[in-house]
Formats: C-alpha cells, structure tokens, sequence
C-alpha cells in the first residue's frame, strides 16, 4: 500500500462550456477537500464544437474561482490520467447529478484504474440546487430566450448573453 502524499493535489476535470454554479459547488466543495484543486478543461474540439473556446473557458473560471488560494485553472488533451500523473495529481474528482451519470463515471473510473492505479476517482453528489444543471441545458435555456440568472455566475451569464445575442438563431440549430 502507497503512503499517502504529503500534499493531496486533485483534478476536476471537464469542458466546462460553459462553468455552471453546479460546477462552482464542486469547486468550492474540493477546495475544501485537497491541498491543491486543479480544475482542468478538456481540449477535444474534434468531438465538440464548444460554443466558447479554450482560453474563454479559462478566463471565466480564473474570474469566478479567484477567492479561492488552493484552485488553479489548467486545460490538457489526451488521456486524463496521463495529465494527472504529470501533473502529481493523485485523485480525480468527478461530479455526479443521477444515476444517468453514475454509470457513464463508473465505467470511466474503472478504466483510469486499470491505466494508472495509483490514482484514485472521487464522486461528489450535487447539492441538491444544482443536481438538475448541465452546460448544455443552460445553453439551450438561454437559446430559447429563458432566464438562466441562478444557473451561472453573473459573469458568465453576461458572456452567454453576448455571445447568443451576437449569433442569434444559428446557435441555436446548432445546439439541437
């Protein structure tokens, strides 16, 4: 059996597209957890065609995680555990809503075990406010016209409005 590290530094990651309060409950929850949190945007614009870009994702975690010393923002591609391990990470944690998501994160978590066993998965529950809040049903939310105010940091909020006010209907075909 490892010995444990001396500092537990931890992974959140995700696309984080865009930052959700439930994502900012978890923030703030394993802030609490970890020495280090690192929150980590997943580069996959092959897979996705994020509606805000890498370094937008960033800037908007870096303006709405400043409160917190132990929270750094970071972004990677290729395999999570790989980042993990350079970046001296011994925990991922992970986020789940419903039982929807429990299953998709478990057949994950089991495959970053067998990649790199010495990294461990944590699942957090969302709080109860936020286990309805998903980036895509903000997004559709807002393309719709509907009121998104306690969904997203009020930064965020300001971001989204400008950039669907900016690509009117074509966002939204795009996001169905």
């Amino acid at each position: 059996m490892a010995a444990k590290p001396e500092t537990v530094v931890a992974i959140y990651p995700g696309s984080f597209d865009p930052i959700t309060n439930g994502h900012l409950d978890l923030i703030e929850r394993g802030s609490r957890l970890f020495d280090r949190l690192i929150v980590a945007i997943l580069q996959n614009e092959e897979k996705e065609s994020p509606l805000f870009t890498v370094e937008e994702r960033m800037e908007m975690l870096r303006d709405v995680v400043g409160g917190y010393a132990n929270v750094e923002i970071d972004h990677f591609h290729g395999l999570l555990v790989d980042y993990a391990s350079a970046r001296g990470a011994t925990v991922l944690l992970r986020g789940i809503r419903a039982i929807s998501d429990y299953e998709k994160e478990l057949q994950m978590a089991l495959m970053n075990r067998r990649l790199r066993p010495e990294i461990e998965t944590l699942f957090l529950m969302a709080g109860e406010a936020y286990s309805f809040i998903s980036s895509r049903l903000v997004k559709e939310v807002i393309g719709l016209g509907g009121n998104i105010a306690e969904l997203v940091p009020p930064s965020v909020e300001v971001r989204l409005r400008e950039r669907f006010n900016a690509a009117g209907a074509g966002v939204q075909r795009r996001l169905r």
